[in-house]
Protein backbone atom coordinates (compact mmCIF):
# COMPACT_ATOMS: atom_id res chain seq x y z
CA UNK A 1 0.00 0.00 0.00
CA UNK A 2 1.26 3.19 -0.69
CA UNK A 3 0.43 6.00 1.22
CA UNK A 4 0.89 9.79 0.14
CA UNK A 5 1.53 12.37 2.62
CA UNK A 6 1.17 15.99 1.95
CA UNK A 7 4.51 17.08 0.38
CA UNK A 8 4.40 14.04 -1.74
CA UNK A 9 1.08 15.17 -3.33
CA UNK A 10 1.27 16.07 -6.91
CA UNK A 11 -0.02 19.59 -8.27
CA UNK A 12 -3.80 19.37 -9.01
CA UNK A 13 -4.83 19.77 -12.64
CA UNK A 14 -7.53 20.77 -14.78
CA UNK A 15 -10.47 18.82 -13.48
CA UNK A 16 -13.13 17.96 -10.78
CA UNK A 17 -10.55 18.52 -8.08
CA UNK A 18 -10.08 21.70 -9.53
CA UNK A 19 -13.85 22.32 -9.88
CA UNK A 20 -14.67 21.61 -6.12
CA UNK A 21 -11.53 23.58 -4.83
CA UNK A 22 -12.78 26.76 -6.97
CA UNK A 23 -16.19 26.15 -5.06
CA UNK A 24 -14.77 25.98 -2.18
CA UNK A 25 -12.53 28.83 -2.51
CA UNK A 26 -15.97 31.01 -3.67
CA UNK A 27 -17.52 30.25 -0.90
CA UNK A 28 -15.03 30.37 1.75
CA UNK A 29 -14.11 33.95 0.26
CA UNK A 30 -17.55 35.14 0.94
CA UNK A 31 -17.78 33.93 4.69
CA UNK A 32 -13.71 35.05 5.44
CA UNK A 33 -13.29 31.66 6.08
CA UNK A 34 -10.41 31.54 9.27
CA UNK A 35 -7.31 31.53 7.69
CA UNK A 36 -6.14 28.30 9.61
CA UNK A 37 -9.36 26.47 9.24
CA UNK A 38 -9.30 26.92 5.62
CA UNK A 39 -5.58 25.58 5.79
CA UNK A 40 -6.98 22.52 7.08
CA UNK A 41 -10.15 22.05 4.72
CA UNK A 42 -8.17 22.52 1.31
CA UNK A 43 -6.23 19.42 2.31
CA UNK A 44 -7.23 15.65 2.54
CA UNK A 45 -6.31 13.73 5.81
CA UNK A 46 -5.59 10.27 4.32
CA UNK A 47 -4.72 8.93 1.15
CA UNK A 48 -4.56 5.40 0.02
CA UNK A 49 -3.31 3.81 -3.46
CA UNK A 50 -3.29 -0.01 -3.24
CA UNK A 51 -1.93 -2.22 -6.17
CA UNK A 52 -2.87 -5.27 -5.53
CA UNK A 53 -3.10 -8.90 -7.87
CA UNK A 54 -6.03 -10.74 -8.72
CA UNK A 55 -6.03 -14.00 -10.91
CA UNK A 56 -8.48 -14.37 -13.79
CA UNK A 57 -10.49 -16.70 -14.98
CA UNK A 58 -7.90 -17.93 -17.70
CA UNK A 59 -5.40 -18.68 -15.18
CA UNK A 60 -3.48 -14.91 -15.42
CA UNK A 61 -2.55 -12.71 -12.94
CA UNK A 62 -3.76 -8.91 -13.63
CA UNK A 63 -2.53 -6.37 -11.29
CA UNK A 64 -5.04 -3.52 -10.13
CA UNK A 65 -4.77 -0.11 -8.49
CA UNK A 66 -7.22 0.97 -5.85
CA UNK A 67 -7.77 4.37 -4.16
CA UNK A 68 -9.34 5.34 -1.19
CA UNK A 69 -9.11 9.39 0.09
CA UNK A 70 -10.07 10.30 3.74
CA UNK A 71 -10.87 14.11 3.42
CA UNK A 72 -11.79 15.26 6.91
CA UNK A 73 -13.14 13.80 9.71
CA UNK A 74 -14.25 16.61 12.39
CA UNK A 75 -17.82 15.87 12.10
CA UNK A 76 -17.56 12.14 12.35
CA UNK A 77 -16.29 8.74 10.40
CA UNK A 78 -15.33 9.37 6.62
CA UNK A 79 -17.87 8.22 4.70
CA UNK A 80 -18.59 7.51 1.12
CA UNK A 81 -18.85 5.79 -2.43
CA UNK A 82 -16.38 3.36 -4.53
CA UNK A 83 -17.02 3.17 -8.08
CA UNK A 84 -15.25 1.13 -10.16
CA UNK A 85 -14.77 3.17 -13.70
CA UNK A 86 -11.77 3.73 -15.80
CA UNK A 87 -11.55 7.42 -15.05
CA UNK A 88 -10.81 6.75 -11.06
CA UNK A 89 -7.24 8.16 -10.27
CA UNK A 90 -6.23 10.11 -6.97
CA UNK A 91 -7.41 13.31 -7.83
CA UNK A 92 -10.65 11.97 -9.31
CA UNK A 93 -10.96 10.62 -5.51
CA UNK A 94 -9.92 13.32 -4.08
CA UNK A 95 -12.45 15.89 -5.38
CA UNK A 96 -15.02 13.13 -4.52
CA UNK A 97 -13.76 13.19 -1.14
CA UNK A 98 -14.00 16.62 -0.77
CA UNK A 99 -17.69 16.69 -1.87
CA UNK A 100 -18.35 14.35 0.29
CA UNK A 101 -17.33 15.83 3.54
CA UNK A 102 -19.50 19.68 1.97
CA UNK A 103 -22.37 16.78 1.46
CA UNK A 104 -22.42 14.98 4.94
CA UNK A 105 -22.16 18.96 6.95
CA UNK A 106 -24.74 20.04 4.48
CA UNK A 107 -27.08 17.06 5.55
CA UNK A 108 -26.56 17.18 9.24
CA UNK A 109 -25.10 14.40 9.39
CA UNK A 110 -22.22 13.09 11.95
CA UNK A 111 -20.17 12.09 9.07
CA UNK A 112 -16.98 13.10 7.28
CA UNK A 113 -16.32 12.56 3.70
CA UNK A 114 -14.33 10.02 2.10
CA UNK A 115 -14.34 8.62 -1.70
CA UNK A 116 -12.42 5.78 -4.22
CA UNK A 117 -12.77 2.91 -6.03
CA UNK A 118 -10.83 0.97 -8.45
CA UNK A 119 -9.29 2.15 -12.51
CA UNK A 120 -11.02 -0.64 -14.37
CA UNK A 121 -14.09 -1.19 -16.65
CA UNK A 122 -16.64 -4.00 -15.18
CA UNK A 123 -17.57 -4.52 -18.28
CA UNK A 124 -15.03 -6.70 -18.82
CA UNK A 125 -14.99 -8.71 -16.22
CA UNK A 126 -16.90 -11.51 -15.17
CA UNK A 127 -18.94 -11.95 -12.25
CA UNK A 128 -16.39 -14.19 -10.22
CA UNK A 129 -13.56 -12.16 -11.19
CA UNK A 130 -15.35 -9.09 -9.48
CA UNK A 131 -15.81 -10.66 -6.94
CA UNK A 132 -11.91 -11.48 -6.02
CA UNK A 133 -10.90 -7.85 -7.52
CA UNK A 134 -13.79 -6.36 -4.95
CA UNK A 135 -12.23 -8.80 -2.06
CA UNK A 136 -8.66 -8.56 -2.95
CA UNK A 137 -9.39 -4.74 -2.77
CA UNK A 138 -11.06 -4.94 0.14
CA UNK A 139 -8.54 -7.14 2.17
CA UNK A 140 -5.59 -4.38 0.67
CA UNK A 141 -7.56 -1.55 2.54
CA UNK A 142 -7.28 -3.53 5.90
CA UNK A 143 -8.24 -2.04 8.99
CA UNK A 144 -7.91 1.28 7.13
CA UNK A 145 -11.86 1.11 6.89
CA UNK A 146 -13.90 0.30 9.76
CA UNK A 147 -17.71 0.67 11.39
CA UNK A 148 -16.41 3.70 12.99
CA UNK A 149 -13.66 4.85 10.54
CA UNK A 150 -14.36 4.90 7.23
CA UNK A 151 -18.05 3.58 5.77
CA UNK A 152 -17.78 2.84 2.30
CA UNK A 153 -20.77 2.54 -0.33
CA UNK A 154 -21.97 1.78 -3.42
CA UNK A 155 -21.34 4.36 -6.14
CA UNK A 156 -20.76 3.81 -9.99
CA UNK A 157 -20.75 0.58 -11.30
CA UNK A 158 -20.93 -0.91 -7.77
CA UNK A 159 -23.97 -1.85 -6.06
CA UNK A 160 -25.41 -4.18 -3.08
CA UNK A 161 -23.50 -7.24 -4.16
CA UNK A 162 -20.51 -5.06 -4.15
CA UNK A 163 -21.05 -3.95 -0.75
CA UNK A 164 -21.98 -7.87 0.32
CA UNK A 165 -18.59 -8.85 -0.85
CA UNK A 166 -16.58 -6.19 1.06
CA UNK A 167 -18.67 -6.79 4.24
CA UNK A 168 -17.96 -10.89 4.01
CA UNK A 169 -13.91 -9.84 3.49
CA UNK A 170 -14.01 -7.64 6.14
CA UNK A 171 -15.57 -9.69 8.48
CA UNK A 172 -13.82 -12.98 8.13
CA UNK A 173 -10.69 -10.93 9.39
CA UNK A 174 -12.20 -10.24 13.06
CA UNK A 175 -12.03 -12.57 15.45
CA UNK A 176 -15.54 -14.56 15.93
CA UNK A 177 -16.45 -12.46 18.81
CA UNK A 178 -16.42 -9.02 16.63
CA UNK A 179 -18.04 -10.15 13.73
CA UNK A 180 -21.92 -9.23 14.75
CA UNK A 181 -20.39 -6.14 15.69
CA UNK A 182 -18.89 -5.03 12.32
CA UNK A 183 -22.05 -4.95 9.84
CA UNK A 184 -21.96 -1.48 9.51
CA UNK A 185 -18.63 -1.32 7.94
CA UNK A 186 -20.80 -0.75 4.62
CA UNK A 187 -23.88 0.45 3.67
CA UNK A 188 -25.91 -0.45 0.49
CA UNK A 189 -26.21 -4.14 1.39
CA UNK A 190 -28.58 -6.49 0.16
CA UNK A 191 -31.43 -6.31 2.35
CA UNK A 192 -30.92 -10.29 3.69
CA UNK A 193 -26.79 -9.41 4.64
CA UNK A 194 -28.54 -6.61 6.96
CA UNK A 195 -29.31 -3.70 4.31
CA UNK A 196 -31.62 -0.94 4.55
CA UNK A 197 -35.07 -1.17 3.07
CA UNK A 198 -35.38 2.34 0.52
CA UNK A 199 -31.66 2.39 0.48
CA UNK A 200 -31.75 1.75 -3.58
CA UNK A 201 -33.90 4.53 -4.34
CA UNK A 202 -32.79 6.66 -1.48
CA UNK A 203 -30.77 8.84 -3.98
CA UNK A 204 -33.07 8.86 -6.91
CA UNK A 205 -35.83 9.83 -4.83
CA UNK A 206 -33.78 12.48 -3.33
CA UNK A 207 -32.74 13.97 -6.52
CA UNK A 208 -36.49 13.89 -7.44
CA UNK A 209 -37.52 15.59 -3.87
CA UNK A 210 -35.29 18.44 -4.53
CA UNK A 211 -36.97 19.23 -7.78
CA UNK A 212 -40.43 19.05 -5.93
CA UNK A 213 -39.28 21.32 -3.39
CA UNK A 214 -38.11 23.96 -5.31
CA UNK A 215 -41.32 23.66 -8.37
CA UNK A 216 -43.02 24.31 -5.12
CA UNK A 217 -41.06 27.48 -4.25
CA UNK A 218 -41.36 28.61 -7.82
CA UNK A 219 -45.54 27.66 -7.93
CA UNK A 220 -44.68 25.65 -10.84
CA UNK A 221 -46.66 22.37 -11.47
CA UNK A 222 -44.67 19.32 -12.76
CA UNK A 223 -47.49 17.96 -14.33
CA UNK A 224 -46.55 17.85 -17.85
CA UNK A 225 -42.98 19.32 -17.48
CA UNK A 226 -40.31 17.39 -19.97
CA UNK A 227 -37.15 16.51 -18.33
CA UNK A 228 -33.76 14.67 -19.86
CA UNK A 229 -31.74 12.77 -18.03
CA UNK A 230 -27.98 11.39 -18.63
CA UNK A 231 -27.31 8.23 -17.01
CA UNK A 232 -29.83 5.48 -16.73
CA UNK A 233 -28.16 3.76 -14.00
CA UNK A 234 -29.71 3.67 -10.58
CA UNK A 235 -29.79 7.14 -9.63
CA UNK A 236 -31.37 8.14 -13.09
CA UNK A 237 -33.91 5.36 -13.21
CA UNK A 238 -35.12 6.67 -9.64
CA UNK A 239 -35.29 10.18 -10.39
CA UNK A 240 -37.03 9.84 -13.60
CA UNK A 241 -39.72 6.85 -11.97
CA UNK A 242 -40.40 9.66 -9.32
CA UNK A 243 -40.81 12.28 -11.69
CA UNK A 244 -43.44 10.04 -14.06
CA UNK A 245 -45.33 9.66 -10.96
CA UNK A 246 -45.75 13.22 -10.05
CA UNK A 247 -46.81 13.51 -14.03
CA UNK A 248 -43.60 15.00 -15.79
CA UNK A 249 -42.69 13.15 -18.50
CA UNK A 250 -39.45 11.70 -20.01
CA UNK A 251 -38.52 13.25 -23.12
CA UNK A 252 -34.63 12.25 -23.73
CA UNK A 253 -32.30 9.47 -22.28
CA UNK A 254 -28.22 9.25 -22.22
CA UNK A 255 -25.80 6.73 -21.26
CA UNK A 256 -22.71 5.22 -22.06
CA UNK A 257 -24.10 3.96 -25.25
CA UNK A 258 -25.32 6.17 -26.83
CA UNK A 259 -29.00 8.73 -26.94
CA UNK A 260 -32.10 8.26 -27.17
CA UNK A 261 -35.13 11.05 -27.29
CA UNK A 262 -38.58 11.00 -28.17
CA UNK A 263 -40.92 14.16 -27.83
CA UNK A 264 -44.25 12.70 -26.91
CA UNK A 265 -42.76 10.70 -24.07
CA UNK A 266 -40.27 7.90 -23.25
CA UNK A 267 -41.84 5.37 -20.55
CA UNK A 268 -39.63 4.71 -17.26
CA UNK A 269 -40.28 1.61 -16.65
CA UNK A 270 -40.82 0.20 -20.49
CA UNK A 271 -37.07 1.73 -20.96
CA UNK A 272 -35.74 -0.05 -17.48
CA UNK A 273 -37.31 -3.74 -18.94
CA UNK A 274 -35.54 -3.23 -22.29
CA UNK A 275 -32.32 -2.12 -20.71
CA UNK A 276 -32.52 -5.30 -18.26
CA UNK A 277 -33.05 -7.59 -21.70
CA UNK A 278 -30.19 -5.79 -23.15
CA UNK A 279 -27.07 -5.73 -21.30
CA UNK A 280 -28.23 -2.32 -19.70
CA UNK A 281 -27.75 -0.15 -22.75
CA UNK A 282 -30.84 1.90 -24.20
CA UNK A 283 -29.50 1.84 -27.45
CA UNK A 284 -31.75 0.44 -30.16
CA UNK A 285 -35.21 1.27 -28.01
CA UNK A 286 -37.65 1.27 -30.72
CA UNK A 287 -40.24 3.64 -29.03
CA UNK A 288 -37.34 6.77 -29.81
CA UNK A 289 -34.85 7.47 -32.33
CA UNK A 290 -31.08 8.08 -31.57
CA UNK A 291 -29.67 11.69 -31.62
CA UNK A 292 -26.23 12.84 -31.34
CA UNK A 293 -24.82 12.47 -28.26
CA UNK A 294 -23.20 15.94 -28.88
CA UNK A 295 -26.67 17.41 -28.94
CA UNK A 296 -28.46 15.81 -25.43
CA UNK A 297 -28.04 18.89 -23.71
CA UNK A 298 -29.43 20.62 -26.20
CA UNK A 299 -32.64 19.17 -26.33
CA UNK A 300 -35.48 21.04 -25.95
CA UNK A 301 -36.94 20.61 -22.13
CA UNK A 302 -37.96 21.84 -18.92
CA UNK A 303 -35.58 19.94 -16.84
CA UNK A 304 -32.24 18.01 -17.08
CA UNK A 305 -30.94 15.60 -14.62
CA UNK A 306 -27.21 14.83 -15.27
CA UNK A 307 -27.01 11.75 -13.17
CA UNK A 308 -23.62 10.01 -14.82
CA UNK A 309 -20.59 11.26 -14.18
CA UNK A 310 -18.10 14.33 -13.77
CA UNK A 311 -17.87 17.69 -15.49
CA UNK A 312 -20.55 16.40 -18.72
CA UNK A 313 -21.95 19.70 -18.79
CA UNK A 314 -19.03 22.44 -19.78
CA UNK A 315 -18.65 25.85 -21.82
CA UNK A 316 -18.86 23.55 -24.85
CA UNK A 317 -22.35 22.53 -24.56
CA UNK A 318 -23.45 24.84 -21.79
CA UNK A 319 -24.85 27.48 -24.25
CA UNK A 320 -26.92 24.95 -25.84
CA UNK A 321 -29.17 24.19 -22.50
CA UNK A 322 -32.89 24.92 -23.05
CA UNK A 323 -33.85 23.77 -19.22
CA UNK A 324 -34.25 25.99 -16.94
CA UNK A 325 -33.50 24.32 -14.12
CA UNK A 326 -30.63 21.53 -13.88
CA UNK A 327 -30.82 18.96 -10.80
CA UNK A 328 -27.32 17.58 -10.53
CA UNK A 329 -27.49 13.76 -9.61
CA UNK A 330 -24.26 12.58 -10.31
CA UNK A 331 -21.52 14.61 -8.33
CA UNK A 332 -19.69 17.12 -10.35
CA UNK A 333 -21.40 17.06 -13.63
CA UNK A 334 -21.34 21.17 -14.14
CA UNK A 335 -17.95 22.57 -14.53
CA UNK A 336 -17.40 25.87 -13.28
CA UNK A 337 -17.15 27.66 -16.76
CA UNK A 338 -20.13 26.24 -17.53
CA UNK A 339 -22.14 27.36 -14.10
CA UNK A 340 -20.93 31.16 -14.93
CA UNK A 341 -22.46 30.85 -18.43
CA UNK A 342 -25.97 28.96 -16.93
CA UNK A 343 -26.35 31.10 -13.97
CA UNK A 344 -25.82 34.78 -16.59
CA UNK A 345 -28.88 32.80 -18.73
CA UNK A 346 -31.16 32.40 -15.56
CA UNK A 347 -31.12 28.63 -15.65
CA UNK A 348 -31.00 27.71 -11.77
CA UNK A 349 -28.73 24.62 -10.72
CA UNK A 350 -29.34 22.43 -7.33
CA UNK A 351 -26.09 21.33 -6.54
CA UNK A 352 -25.19 17.99 -6.19
CA UNK A 353 -24.18 18.39 -2.52
CA UNK A 354 -27.93 18.69 -1.91
CA UNK A 355 -29.71 16.68 -4.52
CA UNK A 356 -28.05 14.01 -4.40
CA UNK A 357 -27.91 13.37 -0.78
CA UNK A 358 -30.64 11.24 -0.48
CA UNK A 359 -27.94 8.55 -0.52
CA UNK A 360 -25.72 9.55 2.07
CA UNK A 361 -28.68 10.11 4.40
CA UNK A 362 -29.97 6.80 3.25
CA UNK A 363 -26.54 5.22 4.00
CA UNK A 364 -27.07 6.74 7.62
CA UNK A 365 -30.30 5.56 8.05
CA UNK A 366 -28.87 1.71 7.63
CA UNK A 367 -25.70 2.28 9.60
CA UNK A 368 -28.00 3.51 12.55
CA UNK A 369 -29.97 0.23 12.49
CA UNK A 370 -27.16 -1.71 12.09
CA UNK A 371 -25.58 -0.45 15.29
CA UNK A 372 -28.64 -0.24 17.24
CA UNK A 373 -30.01 -3.66 15.90
CA UNK A 374 -33.20 -1.80 14.20
CA UNK A 375 -34.97 -3.14 11.10
CA UNK A 376 -37.29 -0.20 9.57
CA UNK A 377 -39.94 -0.29 7.17
CA UNK A 378 -39.83 1.14 3.90
CA UNK A 379 -42.41 3.50 4.47
CA UNK A 380 -40.67 5.26 7.56
CA UNK A 381 -37.15 5.24 6.10
CA UNK A 382 -38.71 7.01 3.29
CA UNK A 383 -40.74 9.37 5.54
CA UNK A 384 -37.36 10.40 7.58
CA UNK A 385 -35.98 10.54 4.13
CA UNK A 386 -38.17 13.50 2.67
CA UNK A 387 -37.99 15.26 6.31
CA UNK A 388 -34.00 15.02 6.32
CA UNK A 389 -34.37 16.53 2.63
CA UNK A 390 -36.49 19.29 3.30
CA UNK A 391 -34.94 20.79 6.07
CA UNK A 392 -31.58 20.85 4.01
CA UNK A 393 -33.21 22.22 0.73
CA UNK A 394 -35.20 24.78 2.67
CA UNK A 395 -32.10 26.03 4.66
CA UNK A 396 -30.04 26.88 0.64
CA UNK A 397 -32.82 27.87 -0.77
CA UNK A 398 -33.42 30.38 1.83
CA UNK A 399 -29.71 31.31 2.42
CA UNK A 400 -29.52 31.67 -1.55
CA UNK A 401 -32.37 34.30 -1.02
CA UNK A 402 -30.99 35.82 2.05
CA UNK A 403 -27.45 36.31 -0.03
CA UNK A 404 -28.55 36.76 -3.25
CA UNK A 405 -25.98 34.05 -3.97
CA UNK A 406 -26.88 31.04 -6.41
CA UNK A 407 -27.94 27.91 -4.52
CA UNK A 408 -24.68 26.21 -4.65
CA UNK A 409 -21.94 28.65 -3.41
CA UNK A 410 -25.62 28.80 -0.37
CA UNK A 411 -24.55 25.05 -0.03
CA UNK A 412 -21.13 25.58 0.13
CA UNK A 413 -21.44 28.27 2.64
CA UNK A 414 -23.45 26.38 5.43
CA UNK A 415 -21.68 23.58 4.69
CA UNK A 416 -18.64 24.92 5.56
CA UNK A 417 -19.47 26.89 8.75
CA UNK A 418 -20.94 23.67 10.25
CA UNK A 419 -17.21 22.72 10.67
CA UNK A 420 -15.32 25.64 10.76
CA UNK A 421 -18.11 26.02 14.09
CA UNK A 422 -16.70 22.54 14.90
CA UNK A 423 -13.28 23.44 14.46
CA UNK A 424 -13.84 26.64 16.77
CA UNK A 425 -15.51 25.28 19.61
CA UNK A 426 -12.73 22.14 19.69
CA UNK A 427 -9.82 23.64 18.75
CA UNK A 428 -6.61 22.09 17.14
CA UNK A 429 -4.59 19.60 18.96
CA UNK A 430 -2.00 20.11 20.81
Amino acid sequence: MTTLTKTQRTPRKQGMLDNVMRQFDHAADIIQLNGNIRKILEVTNNEFVVHFPVRMDNGEVEIFTGYRVQHNNALGPYKGGLRYHPTVDIDAARALAMWMTWKTSLAGLPYGGAKGGIQLDPTKYSQEELQRITRRFTYALGDNIGPELDIPAPDVNTNPQTMAWILDTYMSTKPPAERSTNMHVVTGKPIGAGGSEGRDRATGYGVFLTIKFWAEQKKIDLRDKKFIVQGFGNVGYWAAHFLEKEGATMTAVQDAYGSIANDEGISVEKLLEYTKANKGSIQGYASAYSVENSEFFGLDCDICVPAALGNQITGKNAKKIKAYLIAEGANGPTDVGAETILLKKGIEIIPDILCNSGGVIGSYFEWLQNKNGEIWQLDEVMAKLEKKMRESFTRVFETSKERNIDMRTAAFIIAIERLEEAYVQRGIFP
